[in-house]
C-alpha cells in the first residue's frame, strides 16, 4: 500500500504525448524561466536539519484551529459559493457546476503514517460529506495536493478529472478510468458543460512523489464560469507570468494564490506574503484569497505568518480580501462579505 501511495511513472502513450510538449525536455518538464529548488547556498541537509531542529516559534497552533462545519450535501443548486477545508482545498459551486481542487482529507500530507499531520481542529471533512462532483482540478502531484486516499475513496463521486500532463498516470494506478481523465499542457482551452472553459496557464514550481523530479507537469487554471472568472493558482513562486496572464485575461473575480510553506532558501517555487499580493496585482483581480496555509507545517514560519504578514500588506495594496475559517461559507457573488481576522484569537 505504501508503494501504491507514490503513484507510478508515466509510460506507453501518456509519455509519447508528454515529450511532444514543448515544456518537456531532457526526461523532465521545465519552467518557463531557469528556476532553482533552493536559492544560491542552501543544501537540502541544511534545509532538513532546520526543519527537525531549528527553533521556530508558534510552528503548530496551541489550541485547535476554529472552523464551521457547513452541510456540502444541502447546498441550494443555485447557490454560488466556495469552501474552504484548509490549505488548498475547496469546493466551489458556481453556476450550477461543482469543482473541488486538490483535496486532501486523510489527516497527512505525507505517504509516511504519521508523519505531517494535519493541526488539530483542521481536519472536519471526509469523502462521505461531499455531493456528486462535476470536475476534479489537479494542480500538480505534490502529496499536500494528491491525497491517496482521498482520491480512492473519492473516485465513484467524481464525473470528470482535468489535470496536468503526467499526473492521470497515478489515477489510472489508483482505479480511476480513462474516460474519467482529461491531462492537460500549459495554455490549452477546454470546453466544460454549461458554457463553461477552463484554461490551463502556466506555474513555477516542480513535481515529483519520490527520488524522480518533474515526470509530470505543474498548472495553474483559469475557471471562467458564464458569470466568473476565478484563477486556482496552485503552487508557484513569482515570475512574470503572472502578468501575462492577467493581460491576456483582462480582469479576474478572484485569485486563490497560494501564501504559506515558504522560505528564502526556496523563494523561487513559493510566493512569499507580499508576493502573493503583488501577483493578485498582476492579475488584475479584484478579491484575493491566500491559500496553503492553516492546516499543515511544511516550513520554518510560525503558523500564523502568513495572515498576519498578508494582511499587514495589504494595508498598502488594497486588494479585496478573503479569509474564511475552514468550513465556512464564501458566498463568490458578494463583494461586500465580511471576514474575521480569525487567527488573531490563537496563541
Amino acid at each position: 500500500m505504501i508503494l501504491r501511495k507514490f503513484g507510478r511513472t508515466p509510460s506507453g502513450k501518456r509519455l509519447e504525448r508528454i515529450k511532444k510538449s514543448a515544456h518537456y525536455r531532457n526526461g523532465q518538464f521545465h519552467n518557463l524561466r531557469p528556476t532553482p529548488q533552493l536559492t544560491e547556498g542552501a543544501t537540502m541537509s541544511r534545509v532538513i536539519y532546520g526543519f527537525l531542529f531549528g527553533k521556530i516559534e508558534r510552528k503548530i497552533p496551541s489550541v485547535p484551529i476554529p472552523t464551521v462545519k457547513t452541510d456540502l450535501r444541502s447546498i441550494l443548486p443555485d447557490e454560488d459559493i466556495l469552501v474552504w477545508f484548509g490549505h488548498s482545498s475547496y469546493f466551489l459551486q458556481i453556476d450550477g457546476l461543482r469543482f473541488l481542487v486538490d483535496p486532501v482529507f486523510s489527516g497527512s500530507a505525507s505517504p509516511l503514517p504519521g508523519s505531517n499531520k494535519a493541526f488539530p481542529g483542521t481536519d472536519i471533512y471526509t469523502v462521505e460529506d461531499f455531493p456528486a462532483i462535476d470536475y476534479l482540478l489537479i494542480t500538480h502531484d505534490h502529496y499536500d495536493h494528491v491525497d491517496y486516499t482521498t482520491l480512492l475513496t473519492l473516485q465513484p463521486k467524481v464525473r470528470a478529472v482535468i489535470c496536468v500532463l503526467g499526473v492521470g498516470e497515478h489515477l489510472e494506478l489508483w482505479g480511476y478510468h480513462k474516460d474519467q481523465i482529461t491531462e492537460a499542457d500549459w495554455n490549452e482551452t477546454l470546453s466544460l458543460r454549461n458554457s463553461f472553459s477552463i484554461h490551463t496557464v502556466p506555474a513555477r514550481h516542480f513535481s515529483g512523489r519520490g527520488l524522480s523530479r518533474n515526470k509530470s507537469l505543474w498548472l495553474s487554471f483559469l475557471l471562467e464560469s458564464p458569470s466568473m472568472k476565478i484563477f486556482i493558482g496552485g503552487d508557484s513562486g513569482y515570475d512574470t507570468h503572472f502578468k501575462e496572464i492577467g493581460d491576456k485575461f483582462k480582469s479576474i473575480d478572484l485569485a486563490i494564490l497560494e501564501n504559506g510553506q515558504y522560505d528564502p532558501q526556496w523563494k523561487y517555487i513559493h510566493l512569499s506574503p507580499e508576493e502573493v499580493l503583488m501577483a493578485a496585482k498582476d492579475l488584475n483581480a479584484k478579491r484575493v484569497f491566500p491559500v496553503h496555509n492553516s492546516k499543515f507545517k511544511m516550513a520554518n514560519h510560525a503558523w500564523d505568518d502568513p495572515m498576519r504578514r498578508v494582511a499587514e500588506y495589504n494595508k498598502t495594496y488594497g486588494i479585496p480580501k478573503i479569509s474564511p475559517l475552514i468550513g465556512e461559507k464564501v458566498f463568490l457573488k458578494d463583494p461586500d462579505q465580511v471576514f474575521s481576522n480569525w487567527w488573531e484569537t490563537i496563541e
